[in-house]
């Protein structure tokens, strides 16, 4: 059963249990779990629909370069750490394309990007209730009927509006993903025409033409930046590279991956940072970003390796990494060019680069839930900086007027920390919001997932004569179970 819709299908005004808006990695994740919960088990089985605007599943096309792989293990997949035995996981994808041996020996823990890509469209291509083709343009609380209302648009295959339909749903679920970002003072060129300034997320698109600039920049001290800079210098003629790589970090540094390390994606670590005062959260964010905005030490090795084995024959590659830079301001000259004005944060120095090609591997940030939630507006709680509050369910804290439930996917950096983007961490969220939205446990979750105790709790210690009692410290994670 395939899960795009064919045009003109049904939609029927009987609600859903749940509505999902968006179709990437999360959503899906979401969808598969329901969907075994649909047979009438111990959640009661639910109704769902999920919408996307795009015509088929596809995760980051642009940068599914040959050889890049996930930062995450292959168990990261869909379903498995919720439920191993699920039928939509990775395994079961193997099996079903015989290729369960040859990956058996290939002794891969960690899998292309291309394979992952691969593997969710077979979920999603099988998975009944995904609508693809259908932007979903407004969602409102209908209090008469204790409804969500869901508009949407089915387009057809080039884009355009076919018609229109509305879905109701007693719960809904966001996972809208991310947009990439463009820095400010590159914008206008990356919206001229003529001028080779691209982001990363459409690299492999433009790949071809860029190969053939006189010279090339990228931007971005990430996974993605590396990975751009590794294809574009092995692509280039030895001693005429002509290629720059520069980044506003202070090194081209290596990502966290220690084992202790890693379990700042974990559940337990999910939960005690939920639990900090939001200031100290909106401190501890950026300053965590070598947890997930480094660079794999595999890339950085065959970066060095490259720029090493061309510098036995023909001396030092015409290629210049300058971490520690920022671009003040960008322009065209001569049609086609592109000038950078860049500025060096510890030197204070100030210097020019003319380029023909720039790459952005400016990384990516949440899409607002407000451009689609504005119907929901009244009803939203937001903390001190004007965001949606989430709370430890991964729900929108909203007024007690709306009985249902919104759950949000990858929009709650600020309140569940840098593991709310993680792949690894997608199975986990899916069962904790289904278990929310039925009132049962559907999934059984780790009572334990760490071994690093992440803070303290307070309790009462033996008193000094004269004094109250002063408070003695216990492990945070109890407490948050």
């Amino acid at each position: 059963m395939t899960g795009t819709s064919a045009p003109g299908a049904p939609h029927t005004d009987r609600p859903h249990d749940l509505v999902g808006i968006g179709i990437g990695p999360f959503n899906l994740s979401l969808a598969a779990l329901a969907h075994g919960l649909r047979a009438g088990d111990a959640a009661g089985g639910l109704t769902t629909a999920f919408y996307d605007q795009r015509p088929a599943f596809h995760w980051h096309a642009g940068l599914l370069i040959d050889g890049s792989t996930l930062q995450v293990p292959f168990l990261a997949d869909l379903v498995t750490l919720a439920d191993p035995a699920s039928p939509w996981s990775f395994l079961r994808y193997l099996r079903d394309r015989d290729r369960l041996f040859p990956f058996y020996f290939a002794e891969r823990f960690h899998i292309e990007r291309a394979e992952y890509d691969a593997y969710c469209r077979w979920v999603s291509d099988r998975l009944p209730g995904l609508h693809f083709g259908h932007q979903v343009d407004a969602v409102r609380w209908n209090p008469e009927r204790s409804l969500f209302e869901v508009d949407f648009t089915q387009l057809d295959p080039h884009g355009g509006a076919e018609s229109l339909g509305r879905a109701h749903a007693r719960h809904i679920a966001v996972g809208i993903g991310t947009e990439p970002h463009v820095p400010e003072p590159l914008q206008p060129l990356v919206d001229a025409p003529g001028v080779a300034v691209i982001h990363s997320a459409d690299y492999l698109e433009h790949r071809e033409h860029l190969l053939t600039a006189g010279h090339i920049t990228v931007i971005g001290s990430g996974q993605s930046g590396a990975e751009v800079f590794l294809d574009v210098l092995r692509a280039r003629p030895a001693g005429t590279e002509r290629v720059h790589w520069l980044a506003r970090t202070e090194a081209f540094a290596p990502m966290e991956y220690s084992k202790l390390g890693l379990e700042h994606f974990t559940p337990d670590y999910t939960r005690y940072f939920h639990a900090l005062p939001e200031t100290v959260r909106d401190d501890l964010v950026p300053r965590q970003w070598q947890l997930h905005k480094g660079i794999d030490t595999a890339t950085i090795a065959a970066i060095h390796d490259e720029l090493y084995r061309r510098a036995l024959h023909t001396g030092w590659p015409d290629a210049v990494l300058t971490p520690g830079v920022r671009v003040r301001t960008a322009g065209r000259v001569a049609t086609t060019k592109v000038e950078l004005h860049l500025e060096h944060l510890q030197q204070g120095s100030r210097s020019r680069l003319t380029t023909d090609a720039v790459v952005l591997a400016t990384g990516y940030r949440e899409r607002p839930l407000d451009r689609i939630l504005v119907g929901l507006d009244p009803y939203m709680r937001r903390d001190a900086s004007g965001r949606p509050r989430v709370d430890e369910h991964f729900r929108l804290v909203l007024d007690p007027a709306v009985s249902g439930s919104v759950y949000v996917q990858n929009a709650e950096r600020h309140t569940h920390g840098v593991g709310a983007p993680d792949l690894g961490l997608a199975a986990w969220r899916s069962a904790t919001i289904l278990n929310s939205l039925t009132g049962k446990e559907p999934y059984p979750l780790p009572r334990r997932t760490a071994f690093t105790s992440f803070g303290l709790e307070r309790r009462e210690a033996p008193g000094i004569p004269g004094q109250a009692p002063r408070p003695a410290l216990i492990e945070e994670r109890h407490r948050a179970r």
